[in-house]
């Protein structure tokens, strides 16, 4: 698989952002190799490759077709899948959780909510595990697994990214299956795509400060997707200004996280995915 800039919020492809692809590459092997005890990868390591390579070597898997949002917080959100949209209709129940009174936007939630959602055709859908199980979309066992495996994970990460002054408000595992029958991650795992960063420090101040009744909603300073969203404008694609103004807020993010200056590989793209992909088929030869 080979990485792109592109950047797609609602469904609806923005543009590109520069370095976005070696960022989410540096983001993702990094958090992989954390949280692989808990729920294993599709993906296998390559000699030569960096970890902001584009090209990502990974078995095929039998998919499971959900996925599974963890939520520590109920962070706002535009998305009709939200916990947010549904405390805002004003629904008492989400993905079979009761949604408790007393909480406010962008919140602590009470204990961290498994909510998974299947794919239709045309949007997302979130519902119990149970009644996914009923549909036959995946067995009691698998989702044990899955939410089981996900929660140690989702615990691993946040206390290591607390560590590094960043607070881990949600995220989301896919799984497969693989050739030994194991079930294992698959796509991104706790990228600034598929989760949501807040700057702890910024967040623990703005708490403080709404307890004392001097603010009146918390707006924290996120490292995720979330913050292009709040560029979209219906079907339009990012402006040049736009793609700059996000392209620094990622960059920011992996230097928060890696704690060192962000290097991008500045050879062409071309150049970079034909290296990758020659060094991932002499591997494999190789084997």
């Amino acid at each position: 698989m080979v990485r792109t800039q592109r950047i797609s919020t609602h469904d609806i492809n923005r543009g590109d952002i520069p370095f976005k692809d070696q960022i989410l590459a540096a983001n993702h092997n990094y958090m992989r190799r954390l949280v692989e005890p808990a729920i294993g990868t599709s993906q296998f390591d390559v000699p030569g490759l960096e970890d902001n390579d584009v090209v990502i070597a990974a078995e095929n898997l039998q998919l499971i077709p959900i996925e599974n949002i963890f939520r520590a917080y109920m962070a706002t959100s535009s998305t009709s899948t939200s916990l947010y949209q549904a405390w805002k209709r004003g629904d008492t129940t989400f993905a079979g959780h009761i949604i408790p009174e007393g909480l406010v936007a962008n919140g602590p939630l009470p204990y961290v909510m498994d909510t998974p959602s299947t794919k239709s055709e045309d949007h997302d859908v979130t519902s119990p595990a149970e009644e996914m199980i009923r549909q036959g979309d995946i067995t009691s066992a698998q989702y044990t697994a899955i939410r089981n495996s996900g929660l140690v994970a989702f615990g691993m990460a946040a206390q290591v990214l607390r560590s590094k002054g960043i607070i881990l408000v949600d995220t989301k595992f896919e799984h497969g299956i693989n050739r030994a029958g194991k079930i294992v991650s698959q796509d991104e795992i706790l990228t600034m795509d598929s989760s949501r960063f807040w700057l702890a420090s910024d967040y623990d101040a703005q708490m403080e400060r709404f307890n004392l009744g001097e603010l009146d909603e918390l707006n924290p300073k996120s490292y995720s997707k979330e913050f292009a969203r709040g560029f979209s404008e219906g079907d339009k694609g990012y402006t040049d200004e736009q793609r700059i103004v996000i392209a620094a807020r990622y960059v920011i993010g992996i230097q928060e996280l890696l704690g060192k200056r962000f290097e991008p590989d500045m050879r062409p793209r071309d150049e970079r995915v034909v290296t990758g992909l020659r060094k991932v088929m002499e591997h494999l030869a190789a084997r």
